[in-house]
């Protein structure tokens, strides 16, 4: 019976061994690579900080579509020959891009997010299209305004210095 006792108690030993083996093996495991346990609040506060984070993007995306619209709105003006009041679509203009930088100012970590990119993007073309219409525009009235002075410089001139003036090289 003694023998019998021994050899469980032998192999209980080498058992306890085993085990103390296997658990210092997966402490030095778990050192090298830990593992983060969620505690029970934090899924509350990761959520909350998600529904800000989109409530932010969300803000954001609106600024930037107003702006985008109001662009578009002048462009389509412009391109179908709408009288337009330019004054207010500089302010308007002017109002949303202040909105706009002031929000990416304040959320540049939102300034990674596909969506807003996106939108961006879209609105920089926006802006490029806007930009050479009112150029067109720019041209058209500088021209007209040369047509008119041209016109009124003729219309005062009777001719006199005409010839000196030629002279001159003026």
């Amino acid at each position: 019976m003694q023998a019998q006792e021994g050899a469980v108690a032998v192999a209980m030993d080498q058992a306890v061994a085993d085990t103390e083996m296997m658990t210092t093996e997966a402490v030095a495991s778990d050192a090298l690579l830990p593992v983060l346990l969620p505690i029970g609040g934090d899924e509350a506060m990761v959520d909350a900080a998600d529904a800000a984070r989109s409530d932010e993007m969300r803000g954001l995306l609106a600024a930037i579509r107003r702006l985008a619209g109001i662009v578009e709105e002048e462009t389509t003006a412009l391109a179908t020959g709408q009288k337009i009041d330019f004054d207010d679509f500089s302010a308007r203009k002017s109002r949303s891009m202040l909105e706009f930088v002031r929000l990416m100012r304040a959320r540049m970590h939102l300034g990674g997010e596909v969506e807003i990119t996106e939108e961006i993007q879209r609105l920089r073309e926006k802006l490029e299209r806007n930009r050479s219409i009112l150029e067109m525009h720019y041209d058209a009235v500088r021209e007209v305004a040369g047509i008119i002075v041209k016109a009124v410089k003729d219309a005062e001139s009777d001719g006199t210095y005409t010839g000196r003036t030629a002279q001159d090289g003026r």
